[in-house]
């Protein structure tokens, strides 16, 4: 993984143009709260100047897609990961819902791989969501950089599991987010069959970014080989208000 994310890196040096430049998705809620006043905004210079950021450093990795809450399944966010691939087998992503200076961040994902998973105890796995559906629906995007190092990307995150958690409902498809975070953090799903997405979700977000999912779905057909049956890709089967239909090389590994 480290040398894909070398090699992005080296992309972005050379295009000198941060994805973001080109298409921009601004929050739809902004926090409750007076404007920054003189004082904090002199506070936040120095702070800038004379403290370190170290822990931010390489969360480089930009990443574009959508989360059902395991427990409400019609609560469905855009999620905006920034990642930090700390390891060949692990990366920490912080979610934010947009990738503008003023989006909120609104929760937090991590993510391992196969062989990481198959080490934790069996209770523990309920919180670890299937990368499988959303990489080969072409739901899962790295907005901004050449195909060829998006596939090979995706490629590298296939039979891997993600334990997300969002701690602010900044907003989901029809319904308008809350100005404070409030309440519990949600432990947070992903998409394993077509028509799980509600209506207008993954179509917005292509527009806003100007993305063709329908087309990466067919670039990444051939990393079907690659998929695996995985660990609570039926969790969420028959809880949708819509028909449903498989996603073809995505299998629960309980299944009959």
């Amino acid at each position: 993984m480290k040398h894909i994310i070398a090699t992005l890196g080296a992309l972005a040096g050379a295009l000198s143009v941060p994805a973001v430049a080109q298409h921009s998705s601004p929050p739809s809620v902004g926090p409750a709260g007076a404007p920054k006043s003189a004082q904090t905004q002199v506070l936040e210079a120095g702070a800038k100047v004379l403290q370190s950021a170290a822990p931010m450093r390489g969360f480089d990795v930009y990443l574009v897609g959508f989360h059902p809450m395991k427990d409400a399944p019609e609560l469905q966010m855009e999620a905006h990961h920034y990642c930090h691939q700390r390891n060949e087998d692990f990366a920490q992503c912080i979610l934010f819902d947009g990738n503008t200076a003023d989006a909120n961040m609104n929760g937090i994902e991590y993510i391992i791989s196969e062989k990481a998973f198959q080490l934790l105890p069996p209770d523990e796995r309920k919180y670890w969501h299937p990368h499988n559906g959303e990489i080969l629906s072409g739901q899962l995007v790295a907005p901004g950089i050449p195909e060829v190092a998006e596939k090979a990307l995706m490629k590298t995150k296939m039979n891997s599991y993600g334990k997300t958690w969002h701690t602010w409902n900044t907003g989901h498809e029809g319904h308008t987010g809350e100005a404070l975070p409030l309440g519990e953090a949600k432990l947070a799903w992903s998409f394993n069959r077509d028509g799980e997405a509600m209506p207008g979700l993954v179509q917005k977000r292509d527009r806003q970014l100007g993305i063709d999912t329908a087309a990466k779905r067919r670039d990444r057909a051939d990393l079907r080989a690659l998929a695996k049956p995985q660990s609570g890709v039926d969790a969420l089967n028959g809880k949708f208000a819509r028909p449903t239909t498989p996603i073809p090389g995505v299998t629960d590994s309980a299944a009959k």
